[in-house]
């Protein structure tokens, strides 16, 4: 191989090694991020969301965890079949992935707002109606950013791992620690990690958006909260999941 070529791969090797290892930085600076206690006004909505959970029969908790699981379920397999196989992200770099998942999150977070717009603008029944049409937005973003990073979203245990950064990006303090337990450790454990709980994702979940998504039924407002709530939420949920994954390529490479 002439010179002038040794000396091109080698720069464009550096130049990955060097993306890496900012990007280790980044990740580690997130991860201490995520796990930081929240602010007291976020602990006191918590336990006032508890107390509100508490009182509601049990009876209607299990009616809306199977409602909400149909809703990701269907979310799921939607996504499933409109999901190519990574094929098209084999051989690039991290920082090209890092770039086609920006890109990616970008268009997906024009969509909520449009949808979250139109929705709050319709009043109450189309608020309500917004969401499970967010959750297979959010879903659509999952399944698209697991194939720009390289894994296979026909596969079960990377289905159930989506299910796992979703659940990580709309947590409690308590369940966010545990959540990202098992990401960091998902090659030990996804064999015997069957499903997930639902009845504590939906609650989790719900008490996340609950706050925003009430502001998002008024009169006169609806529609720019709604707006602003869905891009914001996308936001939130792209940035998990890029560290996620960004996280999980690196640790393969150790």
């Amino acid at each position: 191989m002439p010179a002038e070529g040794i000396t091109q791969y080698d720069e464009r090797g550096l130049e990955r090694m060097n993306y890496e290892q900012r990007v280790r930085q980044e990740v580690a600076a997130w991860r201490n991020n995520l796990l930081k206690r929240s602010g007291m006004m976020n602990r006191l909505a918590k336990k006032t969301q508890e107390k509100i959970n508490s009182l509601i029969p049990e009876k209607a908790h299990q009616i809306i965890t199977e409602t909400i699981k149909k809703m990701v379920q269907a979310a799921l397999l939607g996504s499933e079949y409109t999901t190519s196989a990574p094929t098209h992200s084999r051989g690039l770099s991290l920082a090209e992935r890092d770039r086609l998942l920006d890109e990616t999150l970008n268009r997906y977070k024009k969509i909520a707002a449009a949808e979250g717009a139109g929705t709050g603008a319709g009043g109450i029944l189309l608020g309500l109606a917004d969401i499970p049409l967010l959750i297979s937005i959010k879903m659509k973003f999952l399944f698209a950013a697991a194939s720009i990073y390289g894994f296979d979203v026909r596969r079960k245990e990377e289905r159930l791992f989506i299910l796992h950064i979703f659940q990580l990006a709309f947590s409690s303090d308590r369940q966010r620690a545990d959540t990202l337990h098992v990401i960091e450790n998902w090659h030990e454990l996804q064999h015997v990690i069957h499903d997930i709980d639902w009845r504590v994702m939906q609650q989790e979940y719900r008490d996340y958006i609950d706050l925003i998504k009430m502001l998002q039924l008024l009169p006169g407002i609806g529609a720019a909260v709604g707006a602003y709530a869905n891009y914001n939420l996308l936001d939130h949920l792209g940035e998990t999941a890029k560290n996620v994954y960004r996280m999980r390529l690196l640790a393969l490479k150790q």
